[in-house]
């Protein structure tokens, strides 16, 4: 018999925003063949539909009835108000949303064949990322036989990404969670430091070298060796210093107190 392409795998990506975007695009480049995109603007969805040479459409009933795989990427809360309506009619074909805070189990009762695709990434529709290094964790129904197996052979694990794990519902949870703390927390704290700067006229572009050599060390060092500044010595003199400064921003300074008086205690434990 013939081997499959992965051509043959037609695809229906339900949702156009950030993940969704560069999902889509990583797979239209390797070849996977995108017969629809959907999103309640048409905006977002004539214009990814476009990039990937797909249909689009803004109503879920209008959704195809007949492709090999459904990728979902909706807001959580979407997900679950929607899911009757999304999967209507198309209850025998392969269903996977990208949520790492949703459990596999949201399918239970409405789809056959059913799994969740995490690429643990963060995504702008403005900056696309290289999925082959990503890493990507997938679950899959007891029904279709561990479907996760798709992306770890031949051409698909090449099309996918060479980070291919198999994780629970729980366990994506948790990955969820870490990575909260990792990405977004630590992006927020990039926007205090430029609306820091903004105040006394310095460029953001001044704490890119700090950033990238706080960001290479943990390829080296576990984070909390890697821990440096005021804080882990509870150095009260600067840190003072520090909360006056931000005086006429109590969250700020809450923030600021807290997060050192964490660092601290942590470098005891």
């Amino acid at each position: 018999m013939a081997r499959r392409s992965i051509e043959d795998t037609s695809i229906v990506m339900v949702g156009a925003g950030n993940l969704a975007t560069n999902l889509a695009k990583a797979l239209y480049r390797k070849g996977f063949r995108i017969v629809q995109v959907y999103s309640r603007t048409r905006e977002s969805a004539q214009g990814l539909a476009q990039v990937v040479e797909a249909e689009y459409t803004t109503d879920l009933t209008e959704l195809v009835k007949d492709a090999k795989l459904y990728i979902v990427s909706l807001k959580d809360a979407v997900l679950v108000q929607l899911l009757p309506d999304i999967v209507a009619g198309k209850e025998k074909a392969l269903w996977v949303h990208t949520a790492g805070s949703i459990p596999m189990s949201i399918w239970e009762g409405h789809v056959e064949r059913y799994g969740v695709f995490y690429p643990m990434q963060t995504f702008s529709k403005q900056r696309e990322v290289n999925f082959s290094h990503i890493p990507i964790f997938v679950e899959g129904s007891s029904a279709e036989n561990g479907w996760s197996n798709k992306f770890n052979d031949g051409d698909r694990a090449a099309a996918w990404s060479v980070k291919v794990f198999e994780a629970s519902s729980e366990q994506r949870k948790s990955l969820h969670l870490a990575a909260i703390f990792a990405c977004n927390f630590t992006n927020h704290m990039y926007a205090l430091a430029d609306k820091l700067l903004k105040k006394y006229d310095l460029p953001f572009d001044v704490m890119l070298p700090l950033i990238d050599e706080t960001a290479r060390k943990v390829h080296e060092l576990e984070p909390k060796a890697a821990q440096t500044g005021p804080a882990i010595r509870f150095d009260e003199n600067v840190i003072n210093g520090h909360l006056q400064m931000v005086a006429d921003e109590p969250r700020v300074q809450e923030l600021y107190r807290l997060i050192s008086e964490s660092i601290h205690q942590s470098s005891k434990e």
